[in-house]
């Protein structure tokens, strides 16, 4: 695929919570999509259409791939980050199964990225802050595999955002990873009265470290031209 000469890109975010703009009135709860541009110069434009509460499945159902490749144009960028809302076996409108329904959504995203001539790249989904003696409890596992069996099949670059996620929280530690998270003290922010302790959502600053992993992994574990696009 070739950019054409384009000196200006965009990214497109297809996710979940984790990635998807917040609102002032839920602050501090960040998406790293709402962050991760700063990371890149003035020539790239995020368009974040993550949105709470999505799966690989409902996202697509609800028209929003659909949404995305009407705009998109060769040479751009789509990121691809579900799996939280995937595992949630009571829901049928969201839950798919990792090696069948998951994998089929999936390549939807892939191969309508690849007919408009951009870029997808598959991310895996951050882990949550559940520990058990000190380490990460994933439990994206299976979901993980098949997006990694996923991406060879079709040869889609990967970020491994939940490996790196593990690492970083494991090195952190289970009392310090709380900020990475949206756990804040009653009367912190007005928007919690009673306080949080949330575990797979994040703080602004959590939202940042969660971006700066995916930007490692942009320049470190895929050989796209988005690299050239990185701030210094």
């Amino acid at each position: 695929m070739s950019t054409s000469g384009r000196k200006e890109i965009a990214i497109y975010i297809a996710g979940d919570s984790t990635a998807a703009n917040k609102t002032p009135d839920v602050f501090p709860e960040t998406g790293w999509g709402q962050v991760i541009g700063d990371f890149f110069n003035e020539n790239v434009k995020i368009n974040n259409h993550a949105v709470n509460g999505r799966s690989s499945k409902s996202f697509v159902e609800e028209g929003r791939l659909e949404a995305i490749l009407k705009e998109i144009k060769a040479g751009d960028y789509l990121f691809i980050q579900f799996g939280h809302n995937d595992e949630k076996e009571h829901d049928p409108s969201r839950y798919t199964e990792p090696q069948t329904t998951y994998k089929y959504y999936l390549r939807l995203f892939i191969e309508g990225a690849r007919s408009k001539g951009a870029y997808p790249v598959l991310l895996t989904p951050v882990n949550r802050k559940l520990f058990e003696n000190g380490r990460i409890i994933n439990t994206h596992r299976e979901y993980c595999k098949a997006m990694k069996e996923l991406a060879l099949e079709l040869n889609v670059p990967l970020i491994d955002v939940c490996e790196k996620s593990r690492k970083l929280f494991e090195e952190l530690g289970e009392e310090k990873t709380k900020e990475i998270f949206l756990w804040v003290e009653p009367g912190q922010y007005p928007a919690y009265p009673k306080g949080k302790q949330d575990n797979t959502h994040f703080s602004r600053q959590g939202a940042i470290e969660i971006a700066k992993l995916i930007v490692d992994g942009i320049k470190n574990d895929i050989d796209l031209p988005l690299k050239n696009f990185l701030k210094v």
